[in-house]
Order: structure tokens, then C-alpha cells, then sequence
């Protein structure tokens, strides 16, 4: 069966400049971490209660065995049932606090989230159509990104995650434009230290001009130039860097993402972005499905892209691309980027997988000291794959579950990698073993999320069921010959 695609539209935000068209519950609640005594009233004995957001409440227990209740209750349930459970294990299993107050996270996570602004330079035309007129001058478009990582060692580098169609503009003119479509210059802003680039002024008040010839800009006080390192059109992902002493130097608590371990369905959706151009703001909802295919076209000519997405009823607004998503613990989950324009409550991030892979993959390249790689590479192994047997299984333990589907292989090209490796049509594909960690493929994308992480030297291996029998195939060790540039 074939896919269904909604065309959905890339918030953008709008453009500042003046005639330049405008672009358009909580299923983990807090838990207990630790339970103490703090101090005695009356016949009572005053514990304090801490939860995984740092709130805190106290409860009052009768001290006539000097013993907490929640003590009591572990070593009645270590008695009853045997099991082998540590008490901390014990408090994030059983004691919950039932609340959706996320306040304390979120303003966590402020500290990780920025807006940025890029500027490219762009042509207009004037003087209607008996005396058209082309001239030229910046454009400038604002979108969000969270800090991804944070060298902190003396000339170190933070890394910013955006979105990629936040840093290309398919109406810059290249010739004009550092020859790309990529920005001449990108600004930041981190939360609470916020402003944006302006025109520069004279002493009369006039608008002055650049080297260029083009209205000259300033960030202001608290802008933070930002450099462009590489991205990825087919993910929507770009990564930025900046000193990190130029960081620290606007506030000095900024601080790198926390990233998930995973996410699920009806979990907390909480953005932070720059929606339209209000500054740093936080939208909240919940994800709605965690694997939607849309149509997005980011390089303007009509050239629509099919883009795996989580889905989400958070409100998105033009300006919150790029911005952060973060469950109820204040870790990243996604990087939000779409909105489908026509129903409110339907709006889309990438995954968490994707960012990952694709934002570390460029990271490791940006390092390599190979000046001649640039953005990143992921492995083209050669094969094609159909999927069956879909279906939703239910963890009753975690309390949710997952969709999994059979993978097999269809065809396998001449000379290929596949090849070399050992796949054959109609293997199903259980697993793919890197440098000897195995790890299952439920999903058909998790093969090429898997592919973002792999690396020159890493070797792999296939685990497959051929004919009713499960088979670890021929190892190999990739080389850089085995890599293709992510586009």
C-alpha cells in the first residue's frame, strides 16, 4: 500500500524587511526521586518529597516506629514479591505525582533555546510593468534552535541545531549571495537576552548603506554571530557553531540539550521557538503520532519532498521553526518544522532520530580535519526493501508500545555493498550488528537512521532470517568509499 503524503508548508516566519513578501497530558509524569527526613512537628515526623522536575512537597507520618510510610511499603512489597528491586527503582515505579505542571522543566529548557536570524541578499522589482526596475539588498527571515552541544574548553565550540530551510532562502541570488543560497550572515539570541538586527541609522536618521551598497544591518547588544557548518535538505536539518566563550558571554548558564532515550505516543509536546517574531515563546500539546509522511518544498521550485515526521497538536506558528520540542522532563524530542495550514492542531517535528544522527554526522565531519568532506555521509548500502505484517504491540510493563513491521529485502544491486555483505532477495531483516552491539530494525526508517550514526572503520553486520532460519551475515568494515553525502 502506498504511503499518503499531506503537503504541509515549512514555517519560515516572515521576512523584517521592508517590500520583502512575507513566508509564510503528560504520559510521563514527574515521579519521586527520593523521599527524607527533614524535621519533626509535634508526634509527627516531616519528610520531604522530591520529584524528578526538582518540585518538592512534605508530608507529616507518625513517628511511632521512627519509620517513613513509603520505607514501610518497600520492604512489605521486597517481602511479598521478592524481587530484586532497588528502592529508588521502587519510588519511580509506584509513586507518581498526578500533575501536568510543566512550568519548572520548561523553564529549564529556556536556557538551551535561542531565535536566530539569517540574512541573504535578494532582488525586487519596481516601477510597475512599463518600467520594471531591478535593484537589490537583504532580506533577513527568523526561525529557532536549541544548543545541541557545548565544548567548554578554552576556544571551544557550541553547536546549534535549526532547521535547514531556516538557513536557505530560494530567492537569494547567488551571484550576490557568498554564491549560494545559504546566509551571508546568521544571528542569534539566547532567552532572556533577546533583540534583532536593525538598519543602521545617522545622526539624521537616514538609513545607511554597507560595503555593498546595501541597507547595513547591527545585531545590537546581545546578538551572537553564528557560523554555518553544513545540513541536510532531505532532512530539514542544519547545525550552526559559535564560540562558545561568546555564548557564556551572554549568559553564562546557558547550557546544551538534554536529549530523550525515546518518545511515545500521547507523551507532553512542548515548543519553544520565535513565532512571529515575538520572541523566544512556548506552546504546549502532545504527540499526536510518532511516524507521518508530508510533502514539503524547500527549495521553492515546486520540488516536493517526502519528509518522515512526528505529529503533533501543538500550536505552531510561522517563526517556530526550528525551535526545540521537549517532553515533560525538558528533553529533546524533536525539532519542530511544519505545519499542515490548514487544520490548527496538526503540526509536525523531526524525529529525534534524524536530528541526531544527521546533526552529529555533520558535527564529526565538521572535525575530521578533512577539508575536503563537508556536511555529511551516510552509507548507501545498495538494497531495496518492501515492508508486511504491520501491527502495534503493547508493552503492559512500560505501559506503552510500538508499531513493528517486517522488513524484506527485495532486490540487491550488482557490485553493492548489500552484495559484499551477504543480503539476498526475500531476506527479512531482524538487525543490523555495529562494531558488536546489535540492534533490532522494527521499522524500515530504522535502517537509515541507523545509517546517519555509522563511520568510517565501524564494522557491520547483518542479522537476517533466511528460509526459517536466523543468520548473522558476512561482517565488513566500512571505508569512506562505502559513504555518500547526505543531501
Amino acid at each position: 500500500m502506498r504511503p499518503a503524503f499531506k503537503v504541509c508548508a515549512a514555517a519560515l516566519c516572515a521576512a523584517l524587511v521592508a517590500a520583502v513578501p512575507a513566508f509564510a497530558g503528560c504520559n510521563s509524569a514527574p515521579y519521586v526521586t527520593s523521599i527524607s527526613k527533614t524535621g519533626r512537628d509535634g508526634q509527627n515526623e516531616v519528610y520531604t518529597i522530591t520529584y524528578s522536575d526538582g518540585s518538592t512537597s512534605t508530608i507529616n507520618v507518625p513517628a511511632a516506629d521512627g519509620t517513613a510510610y513509603a520505607d514501610g511499603l518497600y520492604e512489605k512489597y521486597i517481602e511479598e514479591t521478592g524481587e530484586d528491586i532497588s528502592y529508588s527503582e521502587f519510588l519511580e515505579k509506584f509513586l507518581t505525582l498526578n500533575t501536568d505542571d510543566t512550568s519548572k522543566v520548561t523553564n529549564l529548557c529556556l536556557l538551551s533555546s535561542m531565535k536566530i536570524y539569517t540574512q541573504f541578499v535578494e532582488s525586487y522589482e519596481v516601477g510597475g510593468f512599463f518600467n520594471p526596475q531591478i535593484y537589490y539588498d537583504y532580506a533577513i527571515y527568523t526561525g529557532g534552535a536549541v544548543i545541541y552541544s557545548m565544548d567548554e574548553g578554552a576556544g571551544g565550540y557550541t553547536y546549534i541545531v535549526t532547521n535547514y530551510h531556516v538557513t536557505y532562502d530560494s530567492k537569494a541570488v547567488p551571484q550576490l549571495n557568498n554564491g549560494s543560497k545559504l546566509p551571508v550572515k546568521i544571528y542569534g539570541y539566547l532567552y532572556g537576552s533577546e533583540g534583532a538586527p536593525a538598519a543602521v541609522r545617522d545622526e539624521n536618521g537616514n538609513v545607511t548603506a554597507d560595503e555593498n551598497g546595501y541597507t547595513a544591518y547591527a545585531g545590537g547588544e546581545y546578538a551572537i554571530d553564528l557560523e554555518y557548518v553544513g545540513g541536510s535538505i532531505d532532512n530539514d536539518i542544519a547545525v550552526l557553531r559559535a564560540k562558545t566563550a561568546d555564548i557564556k558571554a551572554v549568559n553564562e548558564d546557558a547550557c546544551e540539550v538534554t536529549i530523550a532515550d525515546e518518545y511515545h505516543v500521547g507523551e507532553t509536546a512542548i515548543a519553544i521557538g520565535n513565532p512571529d517574531d515575538g520572541g523566544i515563546s512556548v506552546t504546549r500539546g502532545v504527540i499526536s503520532t510518532v511516524n507521518e509522511d508530508i510533502l514539503l518544498d524547500i527549495d521553492g521550485d515546486n520540488n516536493y519532498t517526502a519528509y518522515r515526521s512526528v505529529r503533533i497538536d501543538t500550536a505552531l506558528y510561522q517563526g517556530n521553526s526550528g525551535g526545540g520540542l521537549f517532553n515533560c522532563e525538558g528533553e529533546l524530542i524533536g525539532i519542530t518544522n511544519a505545519g499542515s495550514g490548514q487544520e490548527e492542531n496538526i503540526n509536525y517535528a523531526v524525529p529525534l532520530e534524524v536530528v541526531t544522527g544527521v546533526a552529529n554526522n555533520i558535527i564529526y565531519y565538521a572535525n575530521d580535519g578533512d577539508e575536503s568532506t563537508v556536511d555529511g555521509y551516510d552509507v548507501a548500502f545498495g538494497f531495496t526493501s518492501s515492508t508486511s505484517g504491520s501491527r502495534y504491540v503493547y508493552d503492559v510493563e512500560l505501559g506503552y508500545g510500538e508499531v513493528m513491521e517486517n522488513i524484506t529485502v527485495e532486490e540487491v544491486s550488482a557490485g553493492s555493498l548489500a552484495e559484499q555483505m551477504g543480503l539476498k532477495s526475500g531476506d527479512v531483516l531482524k538487525a543490523i550488528v555495529v562494531n558488536g552491539k546489535q540492534t533490532d530494525l522494527l521499522r524500515s526508517y530504522d535502517i537509515s537512521d541507523m545509517s546517519f550514526t555509522l563511520r568510517p572503520d565501524d564494522e557491520i553486520a547483518f542479522v537476517v532470517e533466511r528460509e526459517g532460519e536466523q543468520l548473522t551475515l558476512t561482517a565488513h568494515t566500512l571505508s569512506f568509499e562505502d559513504l555518500s553525502p547526505i543531501d
